[in-house]
């Protein structure tokens, strides 16, 4: 996922981006509710690109992929470390015909130090790189965070570092190698966590709560629960009178921030015994009349009911030739000169390999060739 998200993004931006794929295809073509090589899920992390098919076992289709490269700005491979050079296809050797070229792995682990050769899931990198440990509630067994976090951020890193890299290139002339992993990317976002285990205390889960302020976490209502971030003295100055409880301010347990987070369940508790009395509506309106950051805790169904989210053009929809009308996620991202364009589908198994390849001096002959031997599809 990380490789893929990597290079959607660029491709939102305006980046042609050629997806090379096996001959069975990406992986994601045939996870749950697909239709032959078509799936949604292919489509979240590919849409827009150009699909091509080569086995790079082949001597013919490493020919290809090598003469792709040299006309290329960016490289993104999302192998196992030591593949692309078993291959060939690795920076050293790439960059001897392409000095401009960016290339940037991601892998499980990064390409050195001693798990460099292991597999990478984002599962697993969450485990390994403490995500797990500070998630879910304390005292009950380590759950993953909803969202694959790992694989996101490392996908989102690689971004930067390539947009970075052809920038420095631009008054260089040079590319250059870019290394980044699921490990790193979880290590590298647990910024509160590191701080406080470099601080002496080793971080434990702690539900919602947040672990350097309070009351920053969900609450129970009447009919369910909701966000309050009252996460400083201003805003608590605020919700306690709101609560009905003004002689928080005074009480030594609650008078300041550091006082609140050490006595953070106390407080919680407290907070909840009013909150429990009163509908989740109710109390948003209220904080909201007082200026006092809150928000409902919605499932997907509500997210995308949102007026917020249609007036943002968070969803979009495309037609596909298989599966038919698609919603999509929009881009997060406005820019007022260079909008991204989200809405576009992902290629089906091939679509572009004879364009690509054409275009690139391939003839036909030689194609047909390829084509007969398996090495493109």
């Amino acid at each position: 996922m990380a490789g893929p998200y990597c290079t959607m993004v660029l491709c939102d931006m305006g980046a042609r981006v050629i997806k090379v794929e096996p001959p069975g295809g990406d992986s994601s073509r045939v996870m749950a509710g697909s239709i032959g090589t078509e799936s949604a899920a292919f489509n979240a992390v590919n849409r827009g690109k150009l699909g091509i098919v080569l086995d790079l076992h082949q001597p013919a289709a490493r020919d290809v992929f090598r003469r792709l490269a040299r006309t290329a700005d960016v490289l993104v491979e999302n192998y196992r470390p030591g593949v692309m050079a078993r291959l060939g296809l690795d920076y050293a050797t790439l960059a001897q015909e392409n000095p401009r070229l960016v290339y940037a792995s991601i892998s499980g682990y990064g390409q050195t130090g001693p798990s460099a050769s292991k597999g990478g899931f984002d599962l697993v990198a969450q485990g390994a790189s403490g995500i797990m440990s500070v998630t879910g509630e304390p005292g009950r067994p380590p759950v993953k965070a909803g969202l694959p976090l790992t694989d996101l951020g490392a996908g989102l890193f690689a971004l930067a570092a390539i947009l970075a890299a052809v920038h420095w290139r631009s008054s260089s002339g040079r590319g250059q190698y870019i290394d980044t992993s699921l490990f790193e990317a979880g290590i590298a976002l647990s910024v509160w966590e590191a701080t406080e285990y470099f601080s002496g205390r080793t971080p434990a889960p702690l539900g919602s709560a947040h672990r350097m302020s309070a009351p920053y976490q969900a609450f129970r209502c009447a009919d369910g629960y909701v966000t309050v971030g009252a996460a400083n003295d201003r805003a608590f100055a605020k919700l306690a009178p709101l609560l009905g409880h003004p002689e928080w301010l005074a009480d030594p347990r609650f008078s300041a921030d550091a006082e609140r987070l050490r006595n953070r369940e106390e407080l919680a508790s407290a907070i909840e015994a009013v909150m429990a009395t009163g509908t989740r509506a109710e109390w948003l309106a209220r904080f909201e009349a007082a200026g006092i950051p809150s928000g409902p805790i919605n499932d997907y169904a509500q997210v995308f009911a949102d007026p917020q989210v249609a007036a943002r053009e968070m969803v979009v929809e495309v037609d596909h030739p298989v599966l038919g009308r698609l919603r999509g996620l929009g881009s997060p991202v406005k820019m007022s000169d260079t909008p991204l364009n989200p809405r576009r589908r992902a290629p089906r198994l091939g679509e572009h390999t004879d364009e690509v390849l054409l275009a690139a001096g391939i003839g036909d002959e030689e194609l047909r060739q390829m084509r007969a031997t398996g090495a493109v599809r």
